[in-house]
């Protein structure tokens, strides 16, 4: 089972286009030692040929020009895309959407409640509908029912609901339904090596215990270090888990809680351009290393054997 990081930043991506904070300021000028990002997403393979895209970001194309192995040039047309899933309907997991249209009908996996958004606050696949179309494949997290995605064999995926918020444009933003977000147990049948993938994650449950406990890796929502992040630096007057991010440090905080998990390998994904962690001579980011926790970058390829520990 192969995971390719497609894009590890949150939205607005890194730098951001608009923002002039040390991270921003300092990637672009060379004062700090940081890479650039695009934002969140990755693609799931089991022969590194066909691949199923977690999320469809604004930088897609980007993203498929950095990845060949996304364009196998097996015909005239031709794609390793299989199939999208979607974690979320926010604008920065959806609006790749818009780049596929030139495709063949679109097989995209979502929740309800996430094909509703997309069919009425933001309505992506209504667009669609008048250039690939799209094939909707509802999920069922209640309870979490185990699916796959044809073309890409060996591989199992379970969606689980997550405790975050809807986009701002849906109906229920401050009403959270189970399917809003979701994270996504990746399984290799044929190795039974497991990935947790949760960008969205924004609350500890009970229900996710097995899913931290049991995976031979996690990649988890790295949107902030602090709770007040954005308060302090004067960006926003909502906290990181107001807005539905677990925040890294702090009581109750990622770092206190992966503590609890030996067994996985331990990544951040969806990266805010504020995060401190981006600096890679920062203390937080020696932190995170103490803590064996690792930060995502653009291109990472992590790669389950049928033995042996992650590459």
């Amino acid at each position: 089972m192969k995971i390719l990081v497609l894009g590890s930043s949150a939205g607005g991506g890194f730098p951001q286009w608009n923002c002039n904070c040390r991270n921003c300021h300092g990637v672009r000028h060379g004062t700090v030692r940081a890479r650039p990002r695009t934002q969140s997403s990755i693609a799931v393979s089991s022969n590194g040929d066909d691949w199923v895209l977690f999320n469809a970001s604004p930088d897609l194309l980007a993203q498929i020009r950095a990845n060949p192995c996304l364009q196998p040039a097996r015909a005239l047309r031709d794609s390793g895309i299989a199939g999208v899933v979607l974690i979320d309907a926010q604008v920065d997991h959806t609006t790749g959407l818009f780049m596929l249209r030139e495709g063949q009908p679109l097989p995209v996996w979502c929740t309800a409640q996430v094909h509703e958004d997309l069919t009425t606050g933001n309505p992506v696949f209504n667009v669609l509908s008048h250039f690939c179309t799209v094939v909707w494949h509802p999920l069922q997290v209640a309870p979490p029912t185990p699916f796959t995605v044809p073309g890409v064999a060996g591989l199992r995926f379970t969606p689980v609901p997550l405790a975050s918020k809807a986009p701002p444009y849906s109906p229920h933003r401050d009403d959270p339904h189970p399917g809003d977000n979701i994270g996504v147990l990746i399984e290799d049948a044929t190795s039974g090596r497991k990935v947790f993938y949760a960008p969205g994650f924004g609350a500890m449950a009970p229900h996710l215990e097995p899913y931290l406990a049991g995976s031979d890796g996690v990649l988890l929502d790295g949107t902030f270090w602090s709770d007040d992040e954005m308060i302090r630096l004067g960006i926003s007057t909502r906290t990181a888990r107001e807005i539905g991010h677990l925040p890294q440090s702090g009581a109750g905080g990622m770092i206190e809680l992966l503590a609890r998990y030996p067994r996985p390998r331990k990544i951040l994904i969806h990266i805010n351009n504020t995060n401190p962690i981006l600096d890679e001579d920062s203390r937080e980011r020696a932190e995170l290393a103490r803590h064996g926790i690792e930060v995502a970058a653009d291109g990472m390829l992590l790669d389950f054997g049928p033995a042996g520990d992650l590459q």
